[in-house]
């Protein structure tokens, strides 16, 4: 016997139909004789639309009632999917954040999980029954219930994993499992069996949308093993594991890439101390976050040309703070492209082989291809390039570094 926590998103319920079939999946699970915790998102399309209810009604909204709004989401599909397992003869309860109980801190509208008491769950295990929790949802010190942001079933679903000490978290989406890159730009891309939590830290980090940050982040931190699975394919997924788990490590195991990029660059600054304080900390201030960072001293070393990226969504009030501070900073003019894209080459294995960045930028180079910021990790080379090659570059760089199907 094991413990398995499912976790379905928004598309697999997406309506009646699919909940019904979502049902089966849980039974077959059952039927082997297993223990089965079911975490549920909103039916696709709910939560967006009660934040635009929300909205609607007032643009500055207090957030505790936001939360109270856009979880009822989660609590109509928990309901309907412990009604749909009854009608097949499967024993089933649904359970609420606060009935489970998960505990969060009280930053409404993104709340962070800070413990799960499963101990009743535990108990009804005991009698064969299927839990069936709302994901997204919890409770804060005060009582009320919050939401974990965008996103947030992933990671309920890891803290329920964590808190039972579940043998697997089986993520169930709308593919069958992680790619070396985006099968739909590059057609040679291929399933992975297994990657390690930090390869999937990294692309879910630089663009690769199967899974969320902080629930790999979580993953990792509490040792649970993933597993990303179709919801329409009986297929084999890929494993999310400690790095221990994987025999031999390819050099580059994927390649991901973010359209949710703008590049600004301030023209001859003051190359003196607290220039970049004076930069950064006005964005940070303004909750606009920075990513890639380059700076370019002039000759003389009197000047300098600093050239960053933030999030699409961020760019105009990024642009604005910089404007604002403009006697302050002392720069010349302030230049903008929001027409970029990160591309991003990731694998552990970068750690023990050499030459991967100059196999990249030989790819590059080969293809036209001009590169405008470079970041670099232990695990991860990042470059940005004008958006009109994204496909271009991904399909050079699979090629380039061995990863197209046979």
């Amino acid at each position: 016997m094991a413990r398995i926590v499912q976790k379905f998103g928004g598309t697999s319920v997406g309506d009646l139909d699919r909940i019904r079939h979502v049902a089966t999946i849980v039974k077959a699970e059952y039927d082997r004789g297993n223990e089965v915790a079911v975490v549920l998102s909103a039916m696709s399309g709910v939560t967006n639309d009660l934040v635009g209810k929300v909205n609607e009604i007032s643009r500055l909204h207090d957030t505790r009632e936001y939360d109270v709004v856009v979880a009822s989401g989660e609590q109509v599909t928990c309901g309907l999917m412990a009604i749909a397992l009854q009608n097949i003869g499967v024993p089933a309860r649904s359970w609420l954040g606060w009935q489970v109980v998960v505990q969060t801190d009280d930053v409404h509208g993104k709340a962070r999980i800070t413990g799960v008491e499963a101990g009743k769950m535990v108990g009804q295990f005991a009698d064969g029954v299927v839990a069936v929790v709302a994901g997204f949802q919890g409770i804060s010190p005060q009582g009320r219930i919050t939401s974990l942001g965008r996103g947030g079933s992933d990671t309920s679903a890891v803290a329920l994993a964590a808190a039972l000490d579940a043998d697997r978290c089986d993520i169930y989406t709308d593919v069958d499992g992680v790619y070396t890159t985006d099968p739909r730009i590059v057609a040679k891309a291929q399933k992975l069996e297994k990657i390690t939590y930090e390869e999937m830290l990294e692309m879910a980090s630089q663009g690769a949308k199967v899974l969320q940050t902080r629930a790999v982040e979580l993953a990792m931190n509490r040792g649970v093993r993933m597993q990303v699975r179709s919801t329409f394919e009986d297929l084999p997924g890929t494993l999310v594991v400690d790095e221990d788990e994987i025999v031999e490590q390819q050099v580059v195991s994927g390649i991901a890439y973010s359209r949710d990029e703008a590049k600004i660059t301030l023209v001859s600054v003051a190359d003196r101390p607290g220039v970049a304080a004076g930069i950064f900390g006005p964005l940070s201030d303004a909750s606009v976050n920075v990513d890639m960072i380059v700076q370019n001293v002039s000759a003389d070393g009197k000047r300098t040309d600093m050239t960053f990226t933030v999030g699409k969504s961020d760019f105009d009030r990024a642009v604005k703070v910089l404007e604002d501070v403009r006697e302050t900073i002392n720069f010349e003019s302030l230049s903008t492209d929001p027409d970029v894209v990160k591309i991003s080459v990731i694998g552990v294995g970068m750690r023990s082989h050499a030459g991967v960045a100059t196999q990249m930028f030989q790819s590059f180079a080969e293809k036209g291809i001009n590169i405008q910021v470079i970041s670099t990790s232990e695990i991860k080379i990042s470059v940005l390039i004008a958006e009109e090659y994204t496909e271009l570059a991904l399909r050079s760089l699979h090629t380039a570094y061995g990863l197209d199907a046979d």
